[in-house]
């Protein structure tokens, strides 16, 4: 179904620039009435900052996932201009979070099994030991907030979205999620209590959920609020939003998430295979949960955190009820906001699939969408490209919050910064004209244990149809088998390209198809997408110049509305892992069971790598690398599996935009 941009009229009306008398803006008909004043399709700066009222609100929900008895509630604290005391009414940017307060220590999972039963058949016995917490770095971004602890504000929020947006007619709003900060209810790690956590604050704008202040006394936001919101955030304050908007909350009117989870399965499952986010090793949904239970009462949700612990089942990895709860993607058919999506190409943490598979999603049901894809990791897109970032933003929330007809729904949807750094923009995504490009693992010289074999668009005649290698992935890392196709030895099969005659771009869901046959203790495949080629390339990481401070939004001393510009950190190497994907070779028929396999039989094993959108230059080689255990992702069992292709029968399909004559083979 489509969902047409709704036009409504409001009573705190939006008011031309000629409206204004003497700088102050008054609207028609309405005397000493205040409203955002209106340049070029746009909302301008002219309400203060610093005179902004602050005040915080207990809403209450419809969950009582702590079992008390009264409804769980969650804590919001507002920001908006003064002038909304006086009659000015005014939509919400709201950013959702459980990290509003200082998080918990939290044990990590030990990953490496060394149990008897540890096997490709599936076990009854044994299992995990938990391991101690491994420090974490605090972000680089000083807008991220994923592993680090913001305090509650009193006069100013982190983030930049009350700086900027605040003295151009918005409420800003920060949200603790249930069972973190002030709000009560229990943390679960996206199930269906805490959608309706963020869904709550929606209808307490509407007046359609009960909110009181620090006294006890209900207020409510009749007089301030138009009753539309945004939300955004990114990690888990943009996974919130998804939350909120699957709920198809009346009065919520787009969503900004940045890096976020659509399936909390893919999350921390791939496949039926039990996996980590990139660099969180050993976590899973109860370690996060624990990591942000910061509301008063720390005993009252010590059953439901039990109850994560034991519906997760670290022991298969299987697609259950629990999984499907956290599945957002299962109800996008009732989303009625706009989403504006934003990741990372490098993120390693959320990974690609979480937006890619939402954005496909969104397009199959008429949700009107945009999307950002950059070159980093799990980061802030707006300290890299900040002034298109702010311009395409703010456009978006005037659209929708305000009804502004600005030209931001005529652009290209999709924004995309390239491997070189450039930018491109396109109408959708995967890029028109993708198609599939099939190609054949071709084995090594017959004989030749750890050789290097081809990728070609026909199967080889006359050679040897099966190669074998050992798991090594319990020490030594996926990186370092891909570092060089002929240092591979006999720990992963390598298969390569020629030399590439143009640049190919590569941009949607790559997909291996193997027969294969495997002994040993790791029920794991894993598939590494690699370029081949020196090259300076970006890390996902980035740095900021901190010698040059950009002031972007209205402020006060404590939080002036400036930060600093982000570049990508590079590096020159002789190789790049694009993308990488693992199924457990239990589950090669579905995601919800596990079926037995028997060593040295051959299956036939199908998946897709994570979705990405990369060009392989010209003089390049593409390759794929067949491993098992990847040691920085999955569980690690002994090591020794050995695993025999079939290459007769192996192939990667790979999505191809640009490029296809490009391809020797």
């Amino acid at each position: 179904m489509r969902h047409p941009h709704r036009i409504t009229a409001r009573v705190g009306s939006v008011v031309t620039a000629t409206a204004v008398v003497s700088g102050l803006v008054t609207a028609p008909g309405l005397a000493d009435t205040p409203t955002p004043l209106i340049e070029n399709g746009r909302t301008q700066p002219v309400f203060d900052y610093a005179d902004a009222v602050y005040h915080e609100v207990d809403i209450e929900t419809e969950a009582d996932s702590d079992g008390d008895g009264a409804p769980d509630t969650v804590r919001m604290r507002i920001m908006r201009p003064k002038e909304s005391d006086d009659g000015l009414r005014v939509p919400t940017i709201i950013e959702p979070s459980p990290y509003w307060s200082e998080l918990n220590d939290a044990e990590m999972y030990d990953v490496d099994l060394d149990d008897e039963d540890a096997g490709t058949v599936p076990r009854s016995g044994g299992g995990y030991r938990p391991g101690g917490l491994a420090g974490t770095d605090a972000p680089a971004d000083p807008e991220e907030l994923r592993r680090s602890a913001a305090g509650g504000p009193a006069a100013s929020m982190s983030n930049y979205y009350d700086n900027y947006f605040l003295p151009r007619g918005y409420a800003v709003a920060q949200l603790d999620s249930l069972g973190t900060g002030g709000s009560t209810g229990c943390p679960t790690s996206g199930a269906h209590n805490e959608t309706l956590g963020v869904k709550a604050a929606v209808d307490w704008l509407n007046g359609r959920a009960t909110g009181r202040d620090a006294e006890g006394n209900e207020v409510t936001a009749a007089a301030w609020s138009t009753g539309d919101a945004a939300m955004t955030g990114i990690s888990y304050n943009g996974t919130l939003p998804v939350a909120a908007a699957t709920a198809g909350v009346e009065g919520l009117k787009t969503i900004v998430p940045q890096g976020a989870i659509s399936s909390w399965y893919d999350y921390y499952r791939e496949n039926g295979g039990v996996v980590a986010p990139g660099g969180y090793q050993g976590e899973d949904t109860d370690v996060l949960a624990k990591l942000v239970y910061t509301r008063e009462d720390r005993e009252i949700c010590g059953a439901v955190l039990d109850s994560i612990t034991q519906d997760q089942d670290r022991r298969s990895g299987d697609y259950n009820a629990f999984w499907d709860e956290r599945n957002y993607r299962n109800d996008v058919g009732d989303i009625s906001a706009s989403v504006f999506l934003a990741h990372g190409l490098n993120d390693w943490n959320v990974k690609t699939d979480q937006a890619l598979r939402m954005w496909r999603e969104l397009g199959e049901h008429g949700v009107p969408r945009k999307m950002w894809l950059y070159q980093g990791g799990h980061i802030n897109p707006m300290n890299l490209r900040m002034e298109e970032w702010l311009d395409q933003l703010h456009r978006w929330f005037d659209y929708w919050l305000y009804d502004l007809d600005n030209g931001i729904m005529d652009e290209p949807a999709v924004d995309i910064e390239n491997a070189d750094l450039s930018w491109s923009a396109q109408d959708d995504w995967p890029a028109a004209g993708t198609a599939p490009l099939r190609l054949h693992m071709n084995a090594a010289t017959e004989g030749a244990r750890g050789a290097t074999g081809t990728l070609e668009r026909v199967p080889e005649r006359g050679r040897g149809q099966e190669e074998s290698f050992t798991d090594a992935g319990r020490t030594v890392t996926a990186d370092t088998l891909a570092t060089a196709p002929e240092a591979a030895g006999e720990n992963a099969l390598v298969y390569v390209s020629g030399e590439l005659d143009e640049d190919v771009r590569v941009n949607g869901f790559p997909k291996v198809s193997v027969r294969a046959a495997m002994d040993g203790a790791s029920p794991y495949l894993t598939a590494l997408l690699v370029d081949y080629g020196t090259d300076t390339r970006a890390t996902g990481a980035v740095r900021y110049d901190r010698d040059a401070r950009v002031c972007y939004g209205e402020g006060i001393p404590e939080d002036p509305g400036c930060t600093y510009r982000s570049r990508h950190k590079t590096e020159t190497r002789d190789y790049k892992i694009v993308t990488r994907g693992i199924l457990d070779a239990r589950n090669r028929l579905s995601d919800e069971r596990q079926r037995p396999v028997v060593s040295g039989t051959m299956y036939r094993y199908s998946w897709e790598m994570q979705a990405q959108d990369y060009v392989f230059k010209a003089g390049h080689r593409i390759g794929v690398v067949v491993i098992s255990t990847d040691y920085d992702y999955s569980l690690r069992y002994p090591s020794g599996t050995e695993v025999t292709l079939d290459t007769k029968a192996s192939t990667v399909t790979l999505p191809v935009s640009e490029g296809r004559d490009g391809y020797r083979g």
